[in-house]
């Protein structure tokens, strides 16, 4: 994709490499390869180009289409405190990560220890609402009425949008396996939420956190993730498959819907919102406060 202007994640080059002094989230490559060379990681690309990584001032290398990692290069990585990552283009999805054996895991074990007590994960379960719904009460709330509430609020939405955009709507509506068994809007609204999953997973991973520990959601591979989700889904997938239906003329297309989400994504500024939000969320902060 030649237009760099609609990519989530820039070329990489000398000039956009994170400084010595910043510990950057994750570096994402594609279409070249890592190795080693005089004891340190270099990135060739596919046009040639050859960059010096500075592993140790990085949380996660994201590796997306077409690159390859030599078994040294994992091993400096490693080494770094540098984890890694496979996933798609663009992280909008995410295939599988590299444990470090010597990570520090500090927000880790920040997150299973409000996880797994009853009283703190609802406290930022409640959190996690008041953002999605700031003009409703959700103090003293359990989380069974928690989630009615969201289902309802919801299903408003839902009606809301299809009225503001003059979309036939019968509700939400996906058959695993059988993609295009729904229609349009639902299809945008499939399609769209795996990729802000990918894009979370990898945000998560890079933090140090889990996408296996959730707060609302519980009895999926990825809680944490869906709970992270619904934060943005509003605007980067429910707003965005409502005013395509008409654009896309009834007809799916995936290239279309992917180049518009990435702009949606840049546009409100989610890889800058993520890492502020969990440190509200679940931070030091709301782990220092449980301590006293």
């Amino acid at each position: 994709m030649n237009d760099a202007g609609r990519r989530l994640f820039i070329p990489v080059t000398r000039d956009t490499l994170p400084r010595v002094s910043e510990k950057y989230p994750f570096l994402y490559l594609e279409r070249g390869r890592l190795e080693i060379d005089d004891s340190s990681i270099k990135w060739l690309d596919a046009d040639g180009n050859r960059v010096r990584l500075p592993v140790a001032t990085l949380n996660t290398l994201l590796l997306g289409p077409d690159t390859s990692i030599t078994h040294e290069a994992v091993k400096v990585a490693a080494a770094s405190n540098c984890s890694v990552c496979w996933v798609g283009e663009d992280s909008l999805l995410f295939y599988a990560a590299g444990i470090l054996p010597t990570a520090n895991t500090r927000r880790l074990q920040r997150q299973a220890r409000l996880s797994s007590d009853p009283k703190l994960s609802l406290e930022v379960a409640h959190a996690l609402f008041a953002r999605r719904f700031p003009e409703a009460d959700v103090s003293g709330r359990s989380l069974q009425e928690l989630m009615g509430m969201e289902g309802r609020r919801v299903q408003q939405l839902y009606a809301e949008m299809a009225e503001t955009y003059h979309v036939g709507w019968k509700g939400r509506s996906y058959t695993p396996g059988r993609f295009e068994l729904s229609d349009v809007t639902n299809q945008i609204l499939t399609a769209t939420n795996a990729a802000l999953y990918g894009i979370l997973c990898s945000c998560v991973h890079s933090l140090g956190y889990s996408p296996h520990l959730g707060f609302i959601h519980s009895g999926s591979p990825l809680p944490f993730i869906y709970d992270l989700a619904d934060l943005y889904k509003r605007e980067l997938c429910i707003d965005l498959a409502f005013s395509m239906t008409h654009t896309l003329a009834g007809e799916y297309n995936k290239y279309a819907v992917m180049d518009a989400f990435r702009t949606r994504v840049i546009e409100n500024g989610l890889l800058e919102k993520v890492p502020k939000d969990l440190e509200e969320l679940i931070g030091e902060d709301r782990g220092r406060r449980h301590r006293q």
